[in-house]
């Protein structure tokens, strides 16, 4: 659903995986037709159609909305600001590492709750919404990518250790899954057994010494 129309191009690492538009129609003996004019024979279509936010069990009046699955508004993907900070979300941003990402989000819940960070006020907050927002727009990304963070979710979980007080991304790791990203997109099928990390594997095993054993707790 993410390319153009006229979209047909060959995936890289791949001789016969081809990114076309989105599908037209199809026949009855297994045709397929594109929005761009091309066809394929096909044996099977599978429907990928990636995660869908639904709350059917929150009721918030109207206040926190799904559209286009956009779930909004949420002041830097945790927060509905005419809420905060009695509802927060956690894990609503994709294409990311969820984990560590999880983890920094539940720390600057825990630190708000605790009264030790203090949120903007309501209005500040809805002018960073809608300032988030109007960036999306003028860059042409449609509203279902609103938390789809990928390349900049160091940036956020560095934001959001800074207001924690606390040790963001390391550069080390920074690099490595840069470098993984970038093998997985050139060997997306050997990129699980050949890598050349080697150098930031070290830099992780001299930053891991730094942190007290579980003998010494």
């Amino acid at each position: 659903r993410s390319v153009a129309d006229e979209t047909y191009m060959k995936q890289p690492g791949y001789d016969n995986l081809w990114f076309h538009s989105m599908i037209d129609h199809a026949h009855e003996d297994g045709m397929v037709v594109f929005r761009n004019g091309k066809t394929v024979l096909a044996d099977l279509i599978m429907h990928c159609t990636g995660y869908k936010y639904h709350f059917p069990f929150l009721d918030t009046k109207g206040i926190v909305t799904v559209d286009d699955n956009r779930l909004g508004p949420l002041y830097k993907h945790v927060f509905p600001p005419a809420l905060a900070p009695y509802l927060s979300f956690i894990g609503i941003p994709w294409k990311i590492v969820p984990f560590p990402l999880f983890e920094f989000q539940s720390k600057w819940i825990a630190g708000i709750l605790s009264g030790r960070i203090t949120l903007p006020s309501q209005k500040e907050m809805m002018e960073d919404i809608q300032a988030f927002y109007s960036a999306l727009e003028d860059s042409s990304i449609p509203k279902r990518y609103t938390h789809c963070i990928g390349q900049s979710q160091v940036e956020y979980n560095n934001w959001l250790a800074t207001q924690c007080g606390c040790q963001g991304v390391e550069k080390w790791r920074e690099a490595m899954y840069s470098m993984a990203s970038e093998n997985r997109r050139l060997l997306p099928e050997m990129y699980r057994d050949e890598w050349d990390d080697h150098h930031l594997v070290s830099e992780a095993y001299e930053d891991f010494i730094k942190y007290p054993s579980a003998s010494n707790l």
